[in-house]
């Protein structure tokens, strides 16, 4: 298969998933949304905006190539990643979140929420889990 590239020129990896360096603050996450494909690219935004919203001093970063949310460095409560097909919301206290999020996981505590091209996210819902996720103590990465 041939390397792809997003429109910002960063590699996507298989999935199209962007491959941007590990880091800390803003600009990494933004680099990541911004190098996400296609729809995916809104939706990232989307999901950015309604983060920062229900938590305006949310800590950010970027580590294996995906978008961590937290309410400190190096402890985190949420993160998303690009699959071909959809977006990967990893809620990483989801067995604590009310209601839960729709997909289980491997590891007991972990919640997913897919999100596909034709679906409409329910900010309302998505908004409480993040509100709910953050008060929750965060996952040491």
């Amino acid at each position: 298969m041939a390397e792809e590239k997003a429109a910002s020129g960063a590699k996507l990896l298989s999935g199209g998933n962007p491959q941007i360096p590990k880091g800390y603050g803003e600009e990494p996450v933004q680099a990541y949304i911004d190098a996400m494909p296609g729809w995916k690219r809104a939706a990232g935004e989307q999901l950015d905006r309604l983060i920062v919203k229900t938590v305006p001093n949310v800590a950010k970063a970027v580590k294996w190539n995906s978008p961590f949310y937290g309410m400190e460095k190096d402890s985190w409560f949420l993160s998303f990643h690009c699959f071909d097909k959809y977006i990967k919301v990893a809620f990483f206290r989801g067995s604590s979140l009310n209601p839960l999020p729709p997909v289980s996981s491997k590891h007991p505590e972990v919640r997913y929420l897919h999100i596909h091209e034709d679906q409409q996210l329910d900010e309302s819902q998505f908004f409480d889990w993040v509100k709910q996720a953050s008060h929750l103590p965060g996952e040491k990465m």
